[in-house]
């Protein structure tokens, strides 16, 4: 199967008052994810299920990629909110859910999460080399019926400006 990182827009900045949680997208950072999830359309790219983090700033951008068409499906995950672990999400929620191994499946998150978890996937660890910008992704193809962590492959790393 196939799996997209991707991290969500650019966010408004901390600010006394406001959790970080509470974050929303900046207007640059809609307007970035808007003509990024167009690009995507124009290649005729479609996600069988996007998968969010519950902060805000992570569902807006993946309500942007569902508005575009790039998918009519979606989750929220706690296991992709900041700090969230690998482990448990392929343990409680990937794996139960038995996808097609034509299944494209992406997910919405943070940094530098979603970089580790690409280099788990990788490599078996986190080696803190890959970047992820926002509103970049990352796409691995996960190996079939085996486990993916330390054997899958990286196809793709787009940043944002080659997109827009």
């Amino acid at each position: 199967m196939e799996l997209y990182l991707i991290r969500h827009g650019i966010a408004v900045e901390q600010q006394a008052g406001l959790a970080d949680e509470e974050r929303e997208l900046s207007k640059e950072g809609r307007q970035k994810t808007e003509k990024i999830a167009q690009k995507l359309i124009s290649w005729n790219w479609h996600f069988d299920l996007i998968v969010s983090s519950p902060l805000v700033r992570a569902r807006q951008t993946s309500e942007i990629l569902i508005s575009t068409g790039l998918t009519s499906q979606s989750k929220t995950s706690e296991y992709l909110a900041p700090d969230g672990s690998i482990h448990e999400w392929l343990t409680n929620w990937f794996v139960p859910q038995n996808y097609h191994p034509e299944t494209k499946l992406a997910l919405v998150g943070h940094e530098p999460d979603l970089s580790h978890w690409a280099e788990i996937f990788l490599w078996g660890e986190a080696k803190g080399s890959l970047i992820l910008k926002k509103a970049g992704i990352i796409g691995l193809k996960l190996p079939e019926n085996d486990y993916p962590l330390g054997r899958s492959q990286m196809f793709l790393l787009i940043q944002p400006k080659y997109l827009i």
